[in-house]
């Protein structure tokens, strides 16, 4: 029976995390917490930690994975490049996945982009998301993943092609740009797009989440997957086999 602790046990999806693994035959709920809590009673007794916090949360989290030797599942979005370096050093020590979106149909989504962006070399893409209006983060991080996705496809960086925002005279747009449009509005709960426009056709890849379990669900399926793995940083396309 794996043990495992939830990080933001208080928030839309950890709270989920929790009742879930409460009522699982397979699971044990090693402890849960919030900030203002400390975590290292949770990590010490937990196989695996799944972490849906925040960016700063999420950093100290991977250094205390990395000194307990717990596996880690961070779903956190909004890292900065050198929380990322966090993780990365991390998983040097102890396992971790991490995970820009959990949703089954998202990492397939991933994968089309990948195929498209290869295929249609030439195609302009744009990416366009929707979350709820408490949503801190934009682009959100899955819409980021997309486009990093679609740029090493294209064996390009992605900051050298990346057109965040646009606003006022921007000029025409130019080639190989990947650019992106983030909606905030009520109690969305996410949505993606991604259009490969052509000449003369398009193409749009959409995904569209109506409940917050499937994250959860995702990322109890990563907890068992990466729970006794070898240290490495994974992603949920390793956990799905895709």
């Amino acid at each position: 029976m794996i043990k495992i602790g939830v990080a933001g046990a208080n928030g839309r999806v950890g709270q989920i995390l929790v009742q879930n693994i409460k009522t699982s035959l397979e699971m044990e709920l090693a402890g849960a917490f919030d900030a203002g809590d400390d975590p290292k009673p949770v990590f010490d007794a937990a196989d695996v930690v799944i972490d849906f916090t925040a960016p700063s949360a999420t950093e100290m989290h991977a250094k205390l994975a990395a000194e307990t030797g717990t596996a880690l599942v961070a779903c956190t979005t909004g890292l900065s490049r050198e929380q990322e370096a966090v993780l990365e050093e991390s998983a040097k020590k102890t396992a971790v996945v991490y995970a820009s979106n959990t949703s089954l149909a998202v990492n397939v989504l991933f994968a089309l982009t990948e195929q498209a962006a290869k295929y249609l070399p030439d195609y302009d893409i744009e990416i366009i998301e929707a979350h709820h209006n408490k949503k801190v983060d934009a682009p959100s991080g899955t819409a980021l993943t997309l486009g990093k996705t679609a740029a090493a496809a294209r064996g390009e960086m992605f900051d050298d092609v990346a057109v965040l925002s646009r606003e006022g005279q921007v000029g025409a747009r130019k080639t190989g740009e990947i650019g992106f449009s983030t909606i905030r509005g009520g109690d969305a709960v996410g949505e993606h797009t991604v259009i490969l426009f052509g000449e003369g056709e398009r193409i749009e890849i959409k995904q569209q989440a109506s409940n917050r379990a499937l994250y959860a669900q995702g990322a109890i399926r990563a907890a068992q997957w990466v729970a006794g793995k070898s240290s490495g940083l994974y992603s949920m396309r390793d956990v799905l086999g895709l």
